[in-house]
């Protein structure tokens, strides 16, 4: 998440210098930080202004992920010394996180199932070993005319798609206090609090023993406040919340873009439940949410595809 965070960050930058750069020469004077970091927007944008300013953009997202993979060195290592001080395990089978002697047909049943579930993941599994996390561009971005020049001549949506999957992450595995941290809902205690009436649909379908259950999301309408646990989506995935991104713009491009509003169209989380003992094989969440800044009119809808694989 803060490898993402850096990349907008970086991007929002980008677009505030641009901004920026169409002001009076008055306001540009007043600002001398802005104007000579970034090309001016507009008819006069060269190439070669472009590529510095992509160039700026990237070398921001690089020092942000020096930043992170050191802190996640550090946390491998505190992981480490803590599988070194567990007792070994008594050799008991571990109880089911839920006895599956019927199989959830109606909405509520399931999402009780779903919740159930996935929640025992944050308190019983042994590790969790995450696939992939993906972040993609999930629709048409809505950029204004007076830095569309600029965001064009970087490549316009195609090159903010390259981005986010650029900063996607690859494989890892988590346990203890890292399942908490890292599985969904991030630094959460629980998985899932949704109810029948947070979800469009809920299904489950059997075979060879195997559940597979299927959640999707209602819309959540544009908020400035939601945090996890609240609404629809911050229920059961891990996006990104209004707070964290008013939190990190930058101070340059406050006064110009605003702070900006969420919102989070329908998700689809998607688990695979042995019937017998009612643990969780695999889950996939496909979470969509959307970044407003409506002082300048800019809408960025992303969405992030996690995949996991449970080991008890």
């Amino acid at each position: 998440m803060k490898k993402l965070l850096a990349l907008l960050m970086a991007c929002l930058m980008l677009v505030s210098f641009a901004a920026c750069g169409g002001n009076t020469e008055e306001e540009t004077t007043a600002a001398p930080e802005v104007t000579t970091e970034a090309p001016v927007a507009g008819d006069d944008v060269t190439e070669e202004d472009a590529t510095e300013a992509e160039e700026v953009t990237e070398e921001d997202v690089t020092e942000a992920e020096e930043e992170t993979e050191a802190e996640e060195a550090t946390e491998e290592d505190e992981t480490v010394a803590e599988e070194k001080t567990e007792k070994p395990t008594s050799g008991k089978t571990e109880k089911p996180t839920q006895a599956a002697s019927k199989k959830p047909s109606t909405t509520a049943e399931v999402v009780e199932y779903f919740n159930t579930a996935v929640n025992g993941v944050k308190t019983g599994a042994k590790s969790v070993k995450q696939q992939s996390v993906v972040n993609y561009l999930a629709g048409k971005t809505v950029i204004p005319g007076g830095i569309q020049g600029i965001y064009k001549m970087l490549g316009g949506d195609d090159w903010l798609d390259g981005m986010l999957q650029k900063n996607s992450q690859g494989a890892a595995t988590y346990s203890g206090a890292d399942i908490k941290a890292k599985f969904p809902v991030e630094n959460e205690s629980w998985a899932s609090k949704l109810t029948a009436s947070d979800v469009k649909s809920a299904t489950c379908t059997e075979a060879n023993g195997v559940y597979t259950i299927k959640i999707v999301t209602k819309d959540d309408a544009k908020t400035t406040n939601v945090k996890h646990g609240q609404g629809y989506n911050p229920k059961v995935f891990s996006i990104v919340l209004p707070g964290v991104i008013n939190e990190n713009i930058p101070g340059p491009a406050v006064s110009l873009v605003g702070n900006a509003s969420m919102n989070y169209p329908s998700g689809t989380a998607t688990i695979t439940v042995d019937a017998a003992t009612g643990k969780v094989k695999t889950a996939e969440y496909d979470a969509h949410w959307t970044i407003n800044f409506d002082k300048m009119g800019i809408v960025l809808p992303f969405a992030t595809k996690s995949v996991y694989t449970i080991n008890w």
